[in-house]
């Protein structure tokens, strides 16, 4: 059969999607969580876009497993394209980067993206509890005590005092993308009674939050912020996006501290 005359035909160009803000999150290759979350999030903000690049890891949650990311990280980070023109990227892992050192995962980044503003959820995290006003913080983690601990002395060093302190002890990230949100809540309730605290920390991005956050909040008094949403809330307040979305939490009513 003969084909028709190929016609070549006219075009414009515009800014495509991400007009307002193009983000970039590095997700670990276990994780099943973090980009639903974030598009849960992102989808809601008219010109603003996610785009996401993998990282190799093991399913089992050890210092090692979690340090070895470090060499991946610059690979993973260039996947995402500088040609995007990403206003601000993120690390998905708070363990790993609570290990390898928020120094040593912007330095990944910025070897592949210079100038850029970058972030991950431990330090996220921190930043958050400034902006919402927090020193006294609960923390859960599905984490082994080894990777708890580390965690949570972040989270001293940073001059904020820690009155709670759970987990569930898992150390398969398969395994944790699948502990249900109502076990995460009962988990949340349960430290928040050990101790006077101004907010919680949920860490792991592979853990659901972000669903029961506002319930939670309402019921408890106090802010629960995850991983998952310290991240996103600190990618679009990095991009100049300083939209109020009290909606999924407080956290995503406050500007940067």
């Amino acid at each position: 059969m003969t084909l028709p005359e190929l016609v070549r035909l006219g075009f414009e160009t515009d800014e495509g999607y991400g007009s307002r803000a193009r983000l970039g999150l590095i997700v670990l290759e276990t994780d099943q969580t973090i980009e639903a979350e974030a598009q849960s999030v992102v989808g809601e903000l008219a010109g603003v876009t996610i785009y996401h690049s993998r990282i190799a890891m093991e399913p089992e949650v050890t210092h090692e497993t979690l340090t070895a990311m470090k060499a991946r990280l610059p690979e993973a980070a260039g996947l995402l394209p500088k040609a995007f023109a990403f206003d601000a990227i993120g690390y998905g892992c708070t363990s790993a980067a609570t290990l390898i050192g928020s120094e040593g995962v912007a330095e990944c980044i910025e070897s592949a993206h210079p100038g850029v503003p970058n972030t991950e959820p431990i330090t996220a995290a921190i930043t958050a509890m400034h902006a919402l006003g927090a020193t006294r913080i609960a923390i859960v983690t599905p984490y082994t005590a080894e990777v708890t601990a580390p965690v949570a002395q972040r989270f001293t060093a940073a001059g904020l005092e820690v009155t709670g302190l759970g987990s569930f002890t898992e150390s398969s990230d398969l395994v944790v993308a699948r502990i249900s949100p109502a076990s995460v809540a009962a988990g949340v309730r349960s430290i928040v009674g050990q101790g006077e605290c101004d907010a919680v920390f949920v860490s792991c991005t592979s853990l659901r939050v972000l669903d029961s956050a506002p319930e939670l909040e309402a019921e408890l008094g106090v802010p629960v912020v995850s991983s998952n949403m310290a991240l996103v809330w600190h990618l679009l307040r990095l991009a100049g996006v300083d939209d109020d979305l009290a909606a999924f939490g407080r956290l995503f009513g406050c500007p940067l501290a």
